[in-house]
């Protein structure tokens, strides 16, 4: 092959990573956590955030590929090791924690989710009406990391209702609670679900108290990540639901989009969790 020759194929290769908007640049990775006390299998979760990767990949002039992550144990370890350039993290605590301890930053919050609230559902016949009345009662919660559970420890705190292990029944699943209390195996069951929330009220079932609202699902960035670069994502993720061609995007997620949140507000929130 002569001289030439050579030097067309390297610009034709050169022009095709440019078209890509793809450079040789290390590839970054998009953690993602969608929670443990929902019924998400792992295998779905890379194809929902296929477009939103490729679109960053063109905007960083990196490949960006998608990581799903299922339980808190690891997700934790690699946000502590800065495994990933970025994360969408179900768990307030845990991203909180990441940004705390890892100097991670806030891009943004997802729309739809800034209001999470753990609700307290007792029966229709509970004469339950006041938290402090749960001293020594029994109580159903998801799982013991899950936020909804942290949420719900922080509330019973401020309410002066002691945390006794022995009192409090944990299940994996947000949808698994009501169990409890329509069984009478617990004076009251705590959840976030809107879902769950709504079908217990449907139901005849009350809501006895909520908690301080916390917004979750987060999209944070370590610290690999320069200033231009976390503008850039954050201006994307934020305009992303703007266009018909981004809300296209957004489907698979089944999220709304993503919105801006004050950083120094959430880690008050944190303080408030007892981070």
């Amino acid at each position: 092959m002569g001289f030439s020759a050579v030097i067309r194929i390297g610009v034709r290769s050169c022009l095709i990573s440019l078209a890509l908007g793809v450079g040789s640049a290390q590839a970054l990775v998009l953690a993602v956590n969608e929670g443990v006390t929902y019924r998400v299998p792992l295998s779905e979760i890379r194809a929902r955030y296929e477009a939103i990767a490729a679109d960053l990949s063109k905007l960083l002039h990196q490949s960006v590929s998608i990581e799903p992550v299922g339980d808190y144990r690891t997700l934790r370890a690699g946000l502590a090791e800065h495994r990933w350039e970025l994360a969408l993290v179900h768990p307030a605590h845990v991203s909180i924690q990441a940004i705390k301890q890892s100097d991670y930053r806030l891009v943004a919050v997802t729309k739809g989710f800034t209001g999470y609230k753990a609700s307290f559902l007792v029966r229709a016949d509970s004469p339950l009406k006041a938290l402090a009345e749960l001293k020594g009662l029994r109580i159903g919660a998801p799982d013991e990391d899950s936020i909804t559970a942290v949420m719900m420890r922080a509330t019973l705190r401020d309410a002066g209702v002691p945390i006794v292990p022995a009192v409090i029944t944990y299940t994996r699943y947000q949808d698994a609670v009501p169990f409890f209390v329509e069984n009478r195996l617990t004076h009251v069951g705590v959840t976030a679900a809107s879902a769950v929330i709504k079908d217990w009220q449907a139901k005849g079932g009350r809501v006895m108290a909520s908690s301080t609202a916390v917004p979750i699902k987060h999209i944070i960035a370590s610290p690999a990540l320069s200033a231009e670069q976390f503008e850039k994502v954050q201006a994307y993720l934020v305009g992303l639901d703007g266009s018909d061609e981004g809300k296209k995007k957004l489907e698979p997620t089944k999220w709304k989009g993503f919105e801006l949140y004050d950083q120094a507000a959430l880690l008050k929130l944190g303080a408030w969790l007892g981070l």
